[in-house]
């Protein structure tokens, strides 16, 4: 049962379909060089810290850069650490995820503020969506995030996804793109934490001949390819610090300069960064820059774990299903709710390779076109159950089933396209090159096994 003070906002939605009502919370510093300072959150998450950039900024010398965050929904008021040095603490306990109840006294470093819950309810907007572009969900969460993106999309902001892996930040940044202005324009997305250290400044601004030992000619990087449209910064905390104030720098001016030239570019891009490393941790270690942090989440955007929209996950698996087919699908109902009681650790890229994984395999009944009633929690039979090397380590039993799985998938979508290549990694969301190498290190030849459709292993 929610707190006294929260049963008129979990109870009383307002009448227009496009929002709901959260507690409306001031933040006040009642002790330390800050006291006296107040902020009001009317809805949403705020930021505490001793840098500029925090919703509320307190000039502690024992406050971390990122100290702790608020976050305000209908059923709770919730504070989470964000990898304080000095820790975060209520009525002496250290905390890193709690609700907090009307009147909570934080301390964070030497200064303590208060969280106050006003008389009247804050209007948070909700989006009537039950999906948006290639997002699918219409639980609160879903549509709060629909409403974030229908806001911002017309505008040029910078935004910030963070959330955990597998929650769809790529997904979310393709339809914003979708949605903006630019969606004629290209959408370059690139891979951060797969760019080696010393190709990172090339990659992102280019370079000209004779730059370094292999520029052999003159290369654009990726601001000047997606010039006009958005570009998509992956797993941006894994870029190196030393290149982050030229990053910040080509944020800041709209231009960048090609490795080995003095010559400034002008390019027009949004940007949109994502990640699924505790960003504010690493601002507070001193790994990433605050002012970089700060000018990246012009809008900062997280995304809800799958565990958090459990009423999603049904929708999306039928919607998976759907698209693997070809044709409208449905979950009966004990399998909806069996899917929906696991914790989906990976997220919606775990639930996707679910139920491609349980259609490769033949866990749904293909005459029926409708799923059988084997949950992901029952054990395969037959040859599949053989394939378990129940005599091994956990560690060696994992690996060997791994590689014994990757050659019974590889088979099984090769039949399925017949033996041909490129249609088997459509079908395996994977990347003509990837399946090939895959299928090479496994030994199988991709037209001996298309042309056996008797081949049952």
């Amino acid at each position: 049962m929610p707190p006294a003070f929260l049963e008129d906002a979990t109870t009383k939605v307002a009448a227009d379909r496009r929002g709901a009502r959260v507690p409306a919370v001031d933040l006040v510093v009642v002790d330390g060089p800050s006291r006296g300072t107040r902020v009001t959150l009317d809805g949403g998450a705020a930021t505490i810290g001793s840098a500029t950039g925090n919703t509320l900024c307190i000039a502690d010398p024992r406050v971390s850069r990122l100290h702790c965050e608020i976050r305000v929904r209908p059923e709770a008021i919730t504070l989470r650490d964000r990898g304080s040095t000095n820790g975060t603490f209520i009525d002496g306990v250290r905390v890193r995820d709690v609700d907090l109840p009307a009147g909570t006294l934080v301390l964070v470093g030497g200064s303590r503020f208060r969280v106050e819950v006003q008389d009247e309810p804050a209007f948070v907007p909700l989006s009537d969506r039950a999906s948006l572009g290639e997002l699918v969900g219409s639980s609160f969460e879903m549509r709060r995030v629909y409403a974030v993106l229908e806001r911002i999309a017309p505008s040029d902001a910078t935004v910030l996804l963070q959330g955990e892996t597998g929650t769809g930040k790529e997904v979310v940044a393709r339809t914003l793109h979708a949605l903006s202005r630019r969606s004629a324009k290209p959408f370059v997305p690139v891979d951060c934490g797969s760019i080696p250290a010393n190709l990172f400044e090339s990659e992102l601004f280019g370079h000209v001949r004779g730059a370094f030992s292999d520029a052999v000619s003159d290369r654009r990087g990726v601001f000047e390819e997606a010039d006009g449209g958005t570009l998509f910064l992956d797993e941006i905390g894994e870029i190196p610090i030393e290149l982050q104030p030229k990053l910040l720098r080509a944020l800041e001016t709209r231009s960048v300069r090609r490795v080995g030239t003095n010559t400034a570019r002008p390019v027009d891009v949004r940007i949109v960064a994502a990640t699924n490393r505790p960003l504010a941790k690493a601002v507070n270690e001193g790994l990433f820059r605050d002012d970089l942090y700060y000018r990246l989440a012009v809008v900062d955007l997280p995304l809800p774990p799958l565990r958090a929209r459990r009423e999603d996950i049904a929708p999306l698996a039928a919607h998976f299903l759907t698209r693997l087919r070809g044709e409208k699908a449905e979950l009966p109902p004990d399998l909806a709710a069996s899917l929906a009681q696991r914790d989906w650790p990976g997220n919606v890229r775990e639930l996707r390779n679910f139920v491609e994984r349980s259609l490769v395999l033949g866990l749904f009944d293909e005459a029926s076109r409708r799923p059988s009633r084997a949950p992901a929690s029952v054990e395969p039979s037959g040859d599949l159950a053989d394939l378990v090397p129940l005599d091994r380590p956990l560690k060696d039993a994992r690996q060997a089933w791994m590689m014994s799985f990757e050659s019974v998938y590889a088979r099984r979508v090769l039949r399925r396209a017949q033996g041909n290549v490129t249609r088997a990694a459509e079908m395996a969301g994977v990347s003509r090159r990837f399946l090939q190498r895959l299928l090479a290190r496994l030994g199988i030849v991709a037209s001996e096994v298309g042309a056996d459709d008797g081949d049952d292993e």
